[in-house]
C-alpha cells in the first residue's frame, strides 16, 4: 500500500495521525528538545547537502535551479531513500522542517521524490 505523505513544520503540535515523523533537515531545529519533537527517524543524508542549502540561502529567488540540484542530489540517494520508506511502517508519513516556508523549500521535492520511489515499488 502506497504511503501517505504530508508535510509539517516541526513547530506544530504533534497529531496522532501524523504517522511515522521524519525531520528531514540536515541541522537539528532551534527551539526544540529532541524529547519534545517525537522524531522517529532523521535521515540527514536525504536532506539538500551543506553546499546545497548554503547556495540557496544566497539565491532565494532562484527556486526552481534549486529544485534540479537538489533533485540530482537526491537521484544519487535513492537507495536511502527506499529504506526510509521501508522503515517507515504506518502508512502515513509526516515529513518534518523548521523552515518557514514549507512550500518554498527541499520537503516538496523530497515528498515528491519519495511518492515517485513509493509507486515504483508498488
Amino acid at each position: 500500500m502506497p504511503a501517505k505523505i504530508q508535510i509539517k513544520r516541526i513547530y506544530e503540535e504533534p497529531a496522532e495521525n501524523d504517522g511515522d515523523r521524519i525531520l528531514v533537515d540536515r541541522l537539528w531545529p532551534r527551539g526544540i528538545k529532541k524529547a519534545d519533537a517525537h522524531v522517529d527517524l532523521w535521515p540527514k543524508e536525504l536532506a539538500p547537502s551543506n553546499d546545497l542549502r548554503k547556495w540557496f540561502h544566497a539565491h532565494l529567488n532562484q527556486y526552481s535551479d534549486f529544485v534540479k540540484k537538489y533533485q540530482s542530489e537526491l537521484q544519487s540517494k535513492s537507495e536511502q531513500a527506499k529504506q526510509l520508506l521501508q522503515k517507515a511502517e504506518q502508512s502515513r508519513i509526516t515529513l518534518l522542517t523548521a523552515v518557514k516556508e514549507p512550500d518554498q523549500s527541499h520537503v516538496p521535492v523530497l515528498k515528491q521524490f519519495l511518492e515517485m520511489l513509493d509507486s515504483e515499488e508498488s
